[in-house]
């Protein structure tokens, strides 16, 4: 028995726009709408094909152009689509779960008749001004996580040696530890002087420091001490290059206040309020109330609830596209 095929018609409230399937190597663009006739061209992802595409789409006179979320392949098309059209940067689950032909969900000729019936949802792209600073956090992000991934191969190799002391000061960056540590990389090895570089406000006692600091500290333990130092130093001198860029961005584009006003929160500090800027802006129109940007942020997992019994939903992670 043969099943009918039924075939689904949405309602069509945009004029003209174009669907974009991207690949790393090529994108695929449909173009629909009033007073054209549906077409479909390839491109290469090289600058000078988008352009190509750009000029093709303003020939047809194309105002809204979707395309799919697709790894980090989607950004040169749009930045240079972005001053010409609306562009709606779709979501792969919000794609997949719109009913209709499902034979390809990828496919450029779905996304631009889905675009033209109004049916598809765009993720929140910033303006550029907060996209660039958005990458300046980050990295700087990364680069302090790197930092603490040092730090903690400083204490692996002092236990290694069977220098114990992280036991006897609370802090392996203290000034005490850092002039210690750079004592012992430079080759000293008579614990009595190293002691010396201990202050009086330490609470551990002379004694407890010399004893931490009685080990095996070979050569190799010195070479590996003294490169872990020097990526720290490195990572630091970025970090000191990235806060001045931060503050420049945040300086030219009107958002020093509103850092400002974001670190009277209590626990939020400088880095804290450039980083809220550089994740959500500083214009709200694009969230309509706070359990949007709350929902936006994968911090209110969904209420799975199924015969009285809620299933542990774990929060998702913010976008960070």
């Amino acid at each position: 028995m043969e099943t009918e095929q039924v075939q689904v018609t949405f309602e069509q409230v945009i004029d003209r726009g174009c669907g974009i399937d991207v690949h790393k190597k090529v994108l695929v663009a449909t173009i629909r709408g009033k007073g054209i006739k549906e077409e479909t061209r390839t491109y290469s992802s090289f600058t000078e094909s988008i352009e190509e595409l750009r000029d093709w789409l303003k020939a047809n006179e194309i105002t809204h152009v979707a395309m799919e979320s697709t790894g980090v392949y989607w950004k040169p098309v749009f930045n240079i689509l972005e001053e010409d059209f609306e562009i709606l940067l779709v979501n792969a689950s919000h794609l997949k779960n719109i009913p209709g032909d499902k034979t390809d969900k990828k496919d450029s000729k779905r996304i631009a008749k889905l675009l033209l019936a109004g049916l598809l949802k765009g993720s929140f792209i910033p303006c550029k001004s907060v996209r660039e600073l958005r990458d300046l956090t980050r990295y700087k992000r990364k680069l302090v996580g790197q930092i603490a991934s040092e730090k903690n191969r400083i204490h692996k190799f002092l236990e290694d040696a069977n220098i114990k002391l992280s036991s006897v000061v609370s802090d392996l960056s203290g000034a005490v530890s850092t002039r210690i540590i750079d004592a012992m990389i430079g080759g000293q090895e008579d614990v009595e002087e190293l002691v010396k570089l201990r202050h009086g406000k330490m609470k551990s006692t002379v004694e407890e420091l010399s004893s931490a600091l009685k080990g095996n500290l070979t050569d190799h333990h010195r070479f590996m001490l003294e490169l872990v130092k020097k990526s720290i130093w490195d990572k630091e001198s970025i970090i000191e290059l990235l806060d001045k860029e931060i503050d420049r961005l945040l300086k030219e584009n009107e958002m020093v206040l509103d850092a400002q006003l974001l670190s009277t929160i209590p626990g939020v500090d400088k880095d804290s309020a450039a980083s809220i800027l550089a994740e959500i802006g500083n214009k709200m129109e694009q969230f309509p109330n706070e359990q949007h940007i709350a929902s936006w942020a994968g911090l209110s997992p969904g209420n799975n609830e199924s015969a009285g019994k809620k299933k542990v939903q774990e929060s998702r992670q913010a976008t960070t596209g």
